[in-house]
């Protein structure tokens, strides 16, 4: 294992942090495998399962079963970790500006173009050659102002010439879910199953631009612009993986979760040697649903939030999953969901202000457009 440590720009006068990324395999072969844990520093179960992984990786590496490199941070927002507030850790949103720390990175296609028409050709390997390196000299070249600039650089620039890039997070109270590209919906498929998902919802662009499509979006939107002439492989696969919710830090289930993508990169060829019996064992527990079918159900008004449906559960359109009370009023109002699927995340707060999000239910139809990720 190689620990590489990245500075970060200074926030201020006599304070400095850096970005750690531990280094598995070999570097040479030019297969990549990228896996980052707590984007959002508040989310602890995904650091603990990195920690997991870290362990199993030794063991691989040291018995050469590592075909090419495998990159993991095992904490991806130290500035993040450090946003403390009256013993409340607040690691979601940059304070300095209120940005997620998962939104706003640099969507590259439209520099792309112009960069690689005049170099592009009939062989697809030499132009995922040429891609990723005009995208990664587009994100050296960039000048980041602020630590949070300089720490989203440097994420997506570990990431942008991997094969497989996996984003660990949680939601507040959730099952197991993932996001990814809707043209890499037969690749998550495996992801899925053997993580036990019970959400696997796609998009071509969620909005806002977080760190996962980032990486893998230019791969589609280039191909769809060269067209056949000049073929683009889709040679990003990445996803972001919710490992169920922020108080599920279980030894027991970081185990599991590391097992299971390991299995998921020994079945794309990034690791050899025999598979894992009880993660192939485990059966595909929903079907792909487009993001644009989930209904975020909100209140309606201030008041004491109650539900009566829990994550996993189904929930048919029409049927009530909360209610919510106002304590001064004494207004009670059942929320219900318009879409009929699975409850797969919701609030553990227990009092809700109006509009807030409380819930998502994954609806088979898309019906909503536009900005489709939550704050």
């Amino acid at each position: 294992m190689r620990t590489h440590l990245h500075p970060l720009t200074l926030a201020s006068a006599g304070t400095a942090r850096h970005l750690r990324s531990l280094h598995f395999g070999r570097c040479e072969t030019g297969r990549k495998v990228y896996i980052q844990a707590s984007l959002h520093a508040d989310e602890v179960p995904p650091m603990l399962v990195a920690q997991a992984l870290r362990e199993h990786l030794l063991a691989l590496e040291s018995a050469g079963l590592i075909g090419g490199e495998i990159v993991l941070v095992p904490m991806a927002n130290p500035i993040g970790l450090s946003q403390e507030m009256q013993g409340v850790l607040c690691g979601r949103f940059d304070m300095a500006t209120g940005i997620n720390f998962n939104r706003q990175y640099r969507h590259l296609t439209a520099e792309l173009i112009p960069l690689l028409a005049p170099t592009l050709g009939p062989d697809p390997l030499e132009n995922q050659r040429l891609i990723r390196s005009a995208a990664l000299a587009l994100l050296g070249g960039q000048l980041a102002q602020t630590q949070t600039e300089r720490l989203k650089q440097l994420l997506q620039t570990l990431a942008m010439d991997a094969d497989i890039v996996l984003d660990l997070h949680c939601d507040t109270q959730a099952v197991m879910h993932v996001y990814t590209g809707t043209p890499l919906a037969a690749a998550a498929a495996p992801l899925a199953r053997l993580l036990g998902a019970q959400a696997l919802l796609l998009s071509r662009d969620s909005g806002d631009d977080p760190f996962d499509e980032t990486v893998a979006r230019i791969w589609w939107e280039l191909a769809e612009h060269f067209g056949p002439a000049r073929p683009v492989p889709l040679a990003c696969f990445a996803a972001t993986v919710e490992l169920r919710g922020e108080l599920q830090v279980e030894p027991e289930l970081a185990e599991q979760d590391a097992r299971a993508l390991l299995e998921f990169l020994r079945q794309a060829g990034h690791i050899e040697g025999a598979g894992d019996s009880d993660a192939q064992a485990q059966p595909a527990l929903c079907e792909a649903t487009p993001l644009e079918g989930v209904e975020p159900i909100t209140a309606p008004h201030n008041g004491i939030l109650v539900f009566c449906k829990q994550p996993g559960d189904m929930v048919s359109a029409g049927e009530a999953v909360a209610e919510v009370i106002d304590p001064l009023t004494d207004q009670r109002s059942q929320l219900r969901a318009s879409v009929s699927g699975r409850l797969f995340a919701r609030v553990s707060r227990t009092y809700a202000t109006a509009g807030m999000r409380v819930c998502k239910v994954a609806g088979t139809q898309a019906f909503r457009s536009g900005k489709l990720l939550s704050l």
